[in-house]
């Protein structure tokens, strides 16, 4: 079978995840502090972490046609429907746009203009850390990544009413093109994951961040990859992979699994090392409030990948890849809980403070003050709490905010399904088809 069609179950079982995770929402928006800090980390969490994935599908795909590599081509279509998700993507972030400028939540505390004006750190990176360079780089650079996407997938579609003998199209047009996204994709990424993630520890910067989260979202989409096709192979598609596909792809999961290790390790090593206060204030705050994240994140995305991927017959087992690459993928979302929720907490915390403290000169001031300061003093006790005794939803991720992801990778499997169902699975045009077809590891 050469042409994918979703099946009424299976579009039905994602529609009811994806209202799982609306009503998750709800309930988080509803039971959560007056910021809503719960439910817009989780919505940030969840958006960054999805486009971050179809991203990096469509640099992978760039990067291998530079390369002049086949042994993908069999399953390429995957990656180009993966990576036309940045439009759902730039969605999702326009929302979160939508609420720094009508002040709607306070992920980000450069997004508060006294907050800055009393902070000479922040007042000297307002020049970057602000609304409208957040709005403009997210439009912008999201909205450029996907015109890529959807001229690389014209281009591939092109190639299917000729002959496969003819390099015009890959020649003169994809490698070109992907010529040109490769390093504006690099560049304008590593901006934007210092304005969506890293601008949260406002105080705080990393040289190394911007490749660790990156790599993050590599591996994630590697797993997705693999997962997807078990699924697609079990139901009947894809008879032309072989143990050799998933080979490639395991060792590509087991490489870059030890190569966020050592991103892991070598921003860890030289900012505790270094031991200036403003920067290792990071991680002494993770893994003093948050251990068993911090610890177990290196288990899961370290330690069990690389003992049980270095053997070559488990890359060629589907049902090893298919445990290892589900754990590793849950195991990278944690990392990005990791990175996004201490610091949205500790913001809401400092925005609470700062309220309590505005609303002294009012007419009723002695009961405003004491109704904020008992408010304040009730948040500062939420935050020790959610740091000591393991609360859900910001210590570890509760039952809301595995439900939120439930409904956002429902979302995500239905966007690139339905797009995958638009063209053949297989691209038979492509010139390096039977290089993919024939592809065998020794």
């Amino acid at each position: 079978m050469n042409q994918y069609t979703l099946a009424g179950r299976e579009r039905t079982l994602l529609m009811s995840l994806m209202i799982l995770g609306l009503v998750c929402m709800g309930i988080t928006f509803f039971t959560d502090d007056p910021y809503h800090t719960r439910f817009w980390s989780n919505f940030l969490h969840n958006s960054v972490f999805f486009t971050g994935v179809a991203f990096l599908a469509l640099m992978f795909y760039a990067a291998n046609m530079i390369a002049l590599s086949g042994w993908h081509v069999v399953f390429k279509r995957l990656w180009e429907a993966y990576s036309l998700f940045l439009i759902v993507g730039l969605a999702l972030m326009l929302v979160v746009i939508v609420g720094l400028w009508l002040h709607g939540h306070h992920l980000y505390h450069w997004a508060d203009k006294e907050a800055v004006m009393n902070d000479e750190i922040l007042k000297g990176k307002s020049g970057f850390l602000n609304p409208v360079v957040y709005t403009l780089f997210t439009i912008g650079f999201v909205g450029l990544w996907y015109f890529f996407a959807l001229k690389l997938r014209a281009f591939s579609l092109e190639e299917d009413g000729v002959s496969k003998w003819d390099f015009t199209i890959h020649k003169k047009k994809m490698r070109v093109w992907a010529s040109w996204f490769l390093p504006i994709g690099g560049f304008t990424s590593a901006a934007i994951v210092w304005q969506w993630v890293m601008s949260i520890d406002a105080h705080w910067y990393s040289t190394l961040f911007a490749w660790y989260c990156t790599i993050s979202w590599f591996v994630s989409m590697l797993c997705i990859t693999v997962l997807t096709l078990i699924y697609l192979k079990g139901k009947g598609y894809y008879p032309q992979l072989k143990a050799d596909h998933f080979h490639d792809l395991g060792k590509y999961v087991f490489g870059f699994s030890v190569f966020w290790t050592y991103l892991w390790f070598s921003q860890y090593m030289l900012i505790w090392y270094g031991n200036v206060g403003e920067e290792t204030i990071y991680f002494r705050h993770r893994f003093d409030n948050y251990p068993v994240l911090f610890y177990g994140n290196l288990v899961i995305n370290f330690v069990l990948p690389f003992l049980v991927l270095l053997r070559n017959d488990t890359k060629r087992k589907m049902g090893v890849m298919s445990v290892i690459c589900t754990i590793v993928l849950l195991g990278h979302w944690i990392d990005y809980f990791l990175m996004i929720k201490p610091g949205a907490l500790h913001t809401a915390h400092e925005m609470m403070g700062h309220s309590a403290s505005t609303m002294q000169g009012g007419e009723h001031g002695g009961e405003a003050v004491a109704q904020a300061v008992g408010h304040g003093a009730e948040t500062a006790g939420h935050a020790v709490e959610h740091a000591s005794n393991f609360v859900a939803g910001f210590t570890i991720p509760g039952l809301l905010e595995i439900g939120t992801f439930v409904g956002f990778a429902a979302l995500f499997a239905y966007f690139f399904l339905t797009q995958l169902a638009k063209a053949p699975l297989v691209a038979k045009q492509d010139p390096y088809i039977d290089e993919s077809l024939h592809h065998h590891v020794v």
